[in-house]
Order: structure tokens, then C-alpha cells, then sequence
């Protein structure tokens, strides 16, 4: 499996645009799968520098919904003729930061012929899944640092029933990929048991070091490699790569083979 960052907050080199968000392009023995599409178009514009044909993409998956994973979404869909593009059924919420700010998607999507809402589980086929694990018991918590939805009652806490993994199994690997983890990222290790994890922490507001301590014990017992990014803050990722050799950071421009 290949696995190409085609934007994140962060840089392989100059040559490549680096914005608050998440796109990364999958290769497996038989797809080409985008997951997410990052802040604005700047995923577009580092995949040619990549040579990555974007209209080559055979289905997108959406994690979570967030602008700064599917902020994009509407270019992708220009850009290529043909894929499905799977969300969560609740992806197209109102969702706000802590500071009240609208977060979420361009409403007008949902509604787009190729947008594929999913409930709970999804089956491509047998080794590649989509899972929300909406009914599973969260054993961690971190709290949600202030992000909030919009109910019939007004702004309430989000419980982040719009974020969704994607599961591929191949070459005896489960690789689980993750836009933000907002639901912790040790319940989804304890739920879908993958060999590898990527994607985001949501950490990066921690500075309790002994917080992080237990963090990364608790990971190193998963026996999994971490290819992480994005929302786990690079203060937090060089303090826990001291502690946890399987630990790696993904940027924008890196391709990595799993």
C-alpha cells in the first residue's frame, strides 16, 4: 500500500503547500482512494507537483465534518468524474469551534449525485470498510476542547457523530486511516485493533506532560505502527517520538509504503 500526503499543516520541502488540514491519496493493490480533501484547493495543486491523477480516484471517503477535511470536496468533485465520495449521515451538520466559528462543510453538497451518506458501517468489499463505531463504549476521553453542533436547543457539545475510518486489510495489515480521531484515538485501537493507525491525534492542546506520559504508554501497548499529523501538534508528536519508536509524522509531499 502506498500512501501519499497530498496536503497537511506541515511540509515535506518548499515545494510543497502546506495548510491547517488533511488529504492524503491511498494506493492498494487494486484502488486509487482519496481520503479527505483538506482545507481549500491546495490538495489539488500539490498532487500535480506528485504526478497523482486525481480523476484517477476510484472512491473518496470524508472523515469527519470538518472544513478543513472536506473543504475541497467540492473542487474533487469537479476534477474527477466518477467517484463516489463516502460520508458520514451526519457529516453535513453545523459544527463550531471553541470560539463559536462555523466549522463545517458547504450545505449545498449533500445534495450532490456522488455524495454517499452512510449510517453506521459501510462494506466496499470484504477487506475494505468504512466504520463510525457510533454504538462502541469509549474507554478514554480527553474531552472535545470546546468543539460544539447546532441542535433544536442551540450549541451543544459535539459528540462527533459525523466522524468515520476507513479499514483496509491487505498483505496481512490492517490499516486504519483517521482524519482527527475527535473520539480518541486509543478507543479506536481498543475497537478496530489495526496494525497501523493513521492519521491525527487531536492532542495538540495538551501540555500536561504526565497526561502524554500515560498517552503514550498506552499506545506503545498496542503493538501498531503510528503514522500521525495534523491535529496532534508537533510539540506534542517530538515529545512522544522520544517514547515511542513506531511513532512517525506525516507532511505534505511524503509518500510512505505500508
Amino acid at each position: 500500500m502506498e500512501i501519499t500526503v497530498l496536503v497537511e499543516n506541515t511540509n515535506k520541502d518548499e515545494s510543497y503547500g502546506a495548510e491547517h488540514g488533511l488529504s492524503l491519496f491511498v494506493r492498494t493493490q487494486k484502488y486509487h482512494i482519496l481520503f479527505d480533501m483538506g482545507q481549500t484547493t491546495l490538495f489539488l495543486e500539490n498532487a500535480r507537483k506528485l504526478g497523482v491523477d486525481l480523476a484517477s480516484v476510484d472512491f473518496a471517503v470524508l472523515s469527519h465534518g470538518h472544513y478543513d477535511h472536506g473543504g475541497g470536496l467540492e473542487a474533487f468533485l469537479e476534477i474527477n468524474k466518477k467517484a463516489y465520495v463516502f460520508v458520514n449521515e451526519n457529516a453535513f451538520g453545523r459544527f463550531y469551534n471553541a470560539e463559536d466559528r462555523y466549522i463545517g462543510l458547504e450545505k449545498s453538497l449533500n445534495s450532490h449525485p456522488r455524495i454517499v451518506p452512510i449510517a453506521e458501517g459501510y462494506t466496499i468489499e470484504k477487506d475494505i470498510t468504512i466504520d463510525s463505531c457510533k454504538n462502541k463504549i469509549k474507554k478514554h476521553d480527553f474531552g472535545n476542547f470546546g468543539l460544539k453542533k447546532e441542535t433544536a436547543l442551540g450549541l451543544v457539545a459535539d459528540d462527533f457523530c459525523h466522524e468515520q475510518y476507513l479499514c483496509i486489510v491487505e498483505n496481512g495489515k490492517k490499516v486504519v486511516f483517521s482524519g482527527c480521531a475527535h473520539r480518541g484515538v486509543l478507543n479506536i485501537m481498543d475497537w478496530l485493533k489495526p496494525d497501523v493507525f493513521v492519521g491525527g491525534f487531536h492532542i495538540s492542546k495538551i501540555k500536561d506532560k504526565a497526561v502524554l506520559d500515560d498517552f503514550v504508554h498506552a499506545m506503545n501497548a498496542c503493538d501498531a505502527d503510528y503514522y500521525t499529523c495534523h491535529c496532534t501538534g508537533m510539540e506534542q508528536y517530538l515529545y512522544m517520538k522520544q517514547h515511542m519508536p513506531r511513532l512517525f509524522y506525516l507532511s505534505s509531499g511524503e509518500t510512505i509504503m505500508i
